[in-house]
């Protein structure tokens, strides 16, 4: 099968569906588990805790809190897949420009997610 700019189109089109789909069930899924497991919990919201962590340590906290069935990295989980549609939307947008040779578009795009991986590492949000 070769691949063609109908084809990446297609894919990038099904993208965009299909996981704001599977990420609201994930996201469903995890406030479920976050109020069965914290029914009786109080919060205290006079007192806001500022974690400064780096991105390696917040998705290490995030997977290991999935094995333990915590609803709230469930719900970070959806949140980072949120995150990842519209950079993945753009490596394969890189790909479409790079099989159209389309050399203005390629570097616009490079640029666009050099400055998105920067400033997600870096912590450059703000």
């Amino acid at each position: 099968m070769k691949i063609t700019d109908k084809t990446i189109q297609y894919i990038i089109g099904n993208l965009l569906k299909y996981s704001v789909w599977i990420v609201l069930g994930i996201g469903i899924l995890g406030g479920a588990l976050f109020l069965i497991n914290n029914k009786d919990a109080t919060v205290d919201y006079r007192n806001f805790i500022a974690h400064d962590q780096s991105l390696l340590e917040v998705l290490d906290d995030v997977f290991s809190g999935i094995a333990n069935f915590d609803g709230a990295a469930v719900i970070y989980l959806a949140v980072i897949l949120l995150f990842l549609t519209p950079l993945i939307r753009l490596l394969l947008s890189l790909v479409g420009f790079m099989l159209e040779k389309d050399g203005l578009y390629v570097a616009i795009t490079l640029t666009v997610l050099a400055i998105v991986s920067f400033s997600v590492y870096f912590g450059f949000a703000h």
